[in-house]
């Protein structure tokens, strides 16, 4: 299975939303509340996202896919279960 971190905020709909789509495929993920993230951490993180700022930051195998719209997508045109399975 592929290696999935998720940068949320414990409020984000968003968040809670990409959470379930990855637990309802049975997907393990790590999850980082960017309340924790120290400004080197983000600073790193905005250059891997190309200064993407809202939440969630969701990466597969250290590929930044997006927010939950992207994730969602994926999962329409059933892309999502290929890059999982990696």
């Amino acid at each position: 299975m592929a290696m999935v971190k998720i940068y949320t905020t414990p409020t984000c709909p968003y968040c809670m939303q990409a959470k379930m789509l990855l637990k309802n495929k049975g997907q393990a993920f790590e999850e980082v509340n960017m309340y924790d993230v120290t400004a080197e951490e983000r600073q790193a993180l905005a250059q891997k996202t190309n200064n993407y700022r809202t939440v969630p930051q969701i990466f597969i195998d250290d590929n930044f896919i997006g927010g939950y719209d992207q994730l969602a997508g994926l999962e329409r045109q059933g892309k999502l279960d290929g890059l999982l399975a990696d």
